[in-house]
């Protein structure tokens, strides 16, 4: 029995350390198994931090490539960015820019040390544009650039490589609806729609009285607020509904026009201003200032008037007196905002086409230089001298049917349309038959058919206004908002002298500011008969499309520059994509 029993205890003590055995080896197995795995984690993640640093750095690569081609587009132009590839080539991160670049090795594809692979790909079109110029078309050229990267102290020797294309491209301003190269404000009291693209270089501020409603890409360079500007003392309307067809991107690119220095509006406003005998007409402000690109200049001084030909011939035609006298003179009238005498020189434009269209050459000495030759710019600059109670200003009339090449009047003075203007169908949105035009000065003013001189002292009673159609891109300055005043907004861009109460302004076109008003400097006070000034229109106002088509865009268009990012893409290294 004692020997039984011991057996079995001894049988017991074997089964369980036959259990334990087991259970040590599984235990063992499932240990091993979590070993192997954390180490085959933790070299999988080692991998991938490699293989993400590398792409970083690869992309840090490409961006300091694409800021410097940028920064050269702007200032210089396509031209100058395709002819020094090899300098961007060159462009990578460097140790004096942060120490943590000396671990990473840069290569171009072909394999070559500190270089990236930079290609221009051909050809350059003008096309529709991506990204957030959707809508928008421009003369675009693309671009690819490619680095590969590996990191020198990294233990798995992986190496990243990243692709980015981009376009620069040139974007004609007229195809904007609403473009702003200072503050952009629209708080219209009426409801109002904006037929196409709108674009601030700076903030926009946006509240209506009533509906307002885009159409079209609403972008900013700054922020967007449905607030009215924090200095506008007016804390006038607001609370209209906004509709926005797509949703409004803020903190894009601003659009810089390509004069070889930054787009402040005080640099802007050169294009307009007669150039210095010193500045060559091919420097990049050269070639934007609109006394370069003019087929005829009109300079008025105080001993008369001399109309020659522009640059095309480099203005060595002048047009004799008796024939700039058939469409050119001066006349006075007040202008209540500004509260002076406009001492204005008048283009009769029904005779300036009369007279463009001739073939005589002793009428038209600018027909023999080129016969095929329209005037389709004009500069005019009123340099007479003034007082303190008088202000210069250049003023179009009769201006309904443009000659037929279509027409840009320039000015750095006031300007005033009196009249219909290029309007083929009076009252309708309806361009397909008018010509391509635009309208360039300090400030612009729109004055009815009903307009008289003798009235512009009186009351706002005594100028009543009747309907009028203008169909012209403007491009012209305000006088912005201060603590002191509202500037009167993108609904107040274009000025008026009447009382359009009930009376419909048709305006088709394109409005652009790109400068404040150093000439018509008389702020935005409102509107109503105590104040004297004016009432507004019926504004039937929307986007000219046939500014979408770049051979309708007015003579002179100026453009903007933009980068265009397109395809963004990790890719095998050795590749091109």
């Amino acid at each position: 029995m004692k020997i039984q029993a011991l057996f079995s205890k001894l049988k017991r003590r074997a089964s369980a350390l036959v259990l334990s055995l087991i259970f040590l080896s599984v235990t063992m197995l499932i240990l091993a198994s979590a070993l192997g795995w954390t180490m085959t984690s933790t070299r999988l993640t080692g991998r991938n931090v490699e293989y993400y640093r590398t792409e970083a750095a690869a992309e840090a690569a490409t961006e300091k490539v694409i800021a410097s081609i940028n920064l050269d587009y702007e200032q210089q132009g396509e031209a100058f960015v395709i002819n020094n590839l090899d300098t961007y080539r060159r462009l990578i991160p460097m140790t004096n820019e942060d120490a943590a670049w000396r671990t990473y090795a840069f290569m171009d594809i072909q394999g070559n040390q500190q270089r990236s692979t930079v290609d221009y790909i051909p050809p350059s079109t003008y096309k529709v544009l991506g990204s957030q110029y959707e809508g928008l078309s421009g003369w675009a050229s693309s671009f690819r650039v490619i680095s590969n990267v590996r990191q020198t102290d990294g233990p798995f020797n992986i190496t990243g490589a990243l692709l980015q294309d981009i376009d620069v491209a040139t974007i004609p301003l007229f195809q904007f609806a609403i473009f702003y190269n200072i503050e952009l404000e629209i708080n219209p009291g009426p409801a109002m729609t904006v037929t196409g693209p709108v674009h601030g270089n700076t903030n926009v501020y946006i509240s209506p009285g009533n509906v307002l409603s885009f159409q079209s890409p609403v972008t900013s360079a700054g922020e967007i607020s449905l607030n009215r500007d924090p200095n506008d003392p007016s804390g006038a309307g607001g609370g209209g509904a906004i509709n926005f067809a797509v949703k409004p991107k803020e903190h894009v690119s601003s659009l810089t026009m390509p004069i070889g220095t930054n787009s402040t509006p005080s640099a802007v406003r050169q294009i307009i201003e007669k150039p210095p005998t010193s500045e060559s007409p091919l420097s990049p402000l050269g070639k934007e200032r609109f006394y370069n690109k003019a087929d005829m200049v009109i300079l008025v001084s105080d001993s008369g008037v001399v109309a020659r030909s522009g640059g095309f011939n480099n203005f060595a035609t002048v047009v004799p007196p008796t024939e700039v006298s058939k469409f050119v003179s001066t006349t006075t009238f007040y202008n209540k905002r500004e509260g002076k005498t406009i001492n204005a020189t008048q283009i009769d434009v029904a005779s300036l086409k009369a007279w463009n269209e001739s073939l005589d050459q002793t009428i038209n000495p600018l027909r023999p230089i080129v016969p095929t030759h329209d005037v389709r710019i004009v500069y005019v600059d009123d340099l007479r001298t003034q007082t303190s109670a008088t202000e210069s200003g250049v003023r179009l009339v009769k201006g309904q049917v443009l000659p037929q090449g279509g027409l840009t009047v320039a000015t750095p003075n006031p300007l005033y349309v009196l009249g219909n203007y290029n309007a083929t169908a009076l009252g309708s949105a309806d361009t397909r038959n008018t010509l391509p035009a635009a309208l360039i000065a300090d400030a612009i003013t729109v004055l009815s058919p009903n307009w008289k001189d003798a009235n512009s002292t009186l009351a706002l009673g005594s100028r009543i206004a009747t309907d009028a159609t203008v169909n012209a891109a403007f491009l012209a300055g305000v006088v912005p908002t201060s603590n002191a005043s509202y500037s009167g907004g993108v609904e107040n861009f274009p000025r008026f002298l009447e009382d359009w109460n009930a009376k419909v302004l048709t305006y088709n076109g394109s409005m652009v500011v790109m400068y404040d008003s150093k000439v018509a400097t008389g702020p935005w006070k409102g509107t109503g008969s105590a104040i004297g000034i004016y009432n507004p229109p019926v504004r039937k106002w929307a986007f000219d499309q046939n500014f979408k088509d770049v051979t309708k865009l007015p003579p002179g268009t100026p453009s903007v520059r933009a980068l265009v990012r397109g395809r963004w893409a990790m890719i095998k290294p050795g590749t091109s994509g």
